[in-house]
C-alpha cells in the first residue's frame, strides 16, 4: 500500500498543509494525472484539491507533459524540473511521468473549493 505525502496549498490565506496520505486516501490519488481534481469529502476533508505536481522518492520530479508514471531522459529548454545556466541552453534530464503510482513521495495540490 502506498503512502504520500500531500501538501495542500490554500490560494486564498497563502498558506500550505502536509497532510499524510495512507490506505483509503492513498488510494484516492494512485492513477490520476496532474490536473485532476479529487473530492477528498470521502476521507473527511471538506474540500477538493486540484493536483499541481510531486515528486518521487529520489526527488525527481513530476511533469505533465511526459505520459505514464515512469521515469524518462527528455531534451528540455524550460519548464519544471530544468535550471538553464545559459539563454538557449537544451539538456537531456530525467524526470519522471504525470501518473501518480506508488513510486511517487510528495503529491502537490492546491485547494479549489
Amino acid at each position: 500500500m502506498p503512502t504520500f505525502k500531500v501538501v495542500v496549498s490554500d490560494p486564498k490565506t497563502g498558506k500550505s498543509q502536509a497532510l499524510e496520505a495512507k490506505d483509503a486516501m492513498a488510494q484516492l490519488f494512485v492513477g490520476r494525472r496532474i490536473g485532476d481534481t479529487i473530492d477528498l469529502s470521502a476521507v473527511g476533508q471538506a474540500y477538493k484539491v486540484k493536483v499541481t505536481g510531486g515528486s518521487d522518492k529520489a526527488g525527481f520530479p513530476m511533469r505533465a507533459d511526459i505520459l505514464g508514471g515512469g521515469k524518462r531522459y527528455v531534451l528540455m529548454t524550460e519548464g519544471v524540473g530544468f535550471r538553464n545556466a545559459v539563454e538557449g541552453e537544451k539538456r537531456r534530464k530525467l524526470v519522471r511521468g504525470g501518473l501518480i503510482n506508488d513510486e511517487v513521495y510528495q503529491i502537490n495540490a492546491v485547494k479549489v473549493e
